[in-house]
């Protein structure tokens, strides 16, 4: 797999954003932008780190520590 480029720091906060759950336009309203600007930024993220869906975008914000998981809730979740 090719190194992943960096991030900028809009795209870490957008990456942050979406790995919690926020939609295009409530992440565009959070950072003061466009939708069509966050739209970019992702289709930007998804290229630099070669990531194919949400899923993996996700889990790579965990990987590295950008969004934090409250290991209650996901148990409690999982026991569902």
């Amino acid at each position: 797999m090719p190194e992943a480029r960096a991030l900028t720091k809009r795209e870490q906060e957008v990456i942050c954003l979406v790995a919690e759950g926020f939609k295009n336009r409530e992440v565009a309203e959070k950072l003061g932008i466009r939708v069509k600007t966050v739209e970019t930024h992702r289709a930007n993220i998804m290229n630099k780190l070669a990531l194919r869906n949400v899923a993996q975008l996700i889990r790579y914000a965990i990987q590295k520590g950008l969004v934090k998981i409250d290991r209650d809730v996901l148990e409690e979740s999982i026991r569902r």
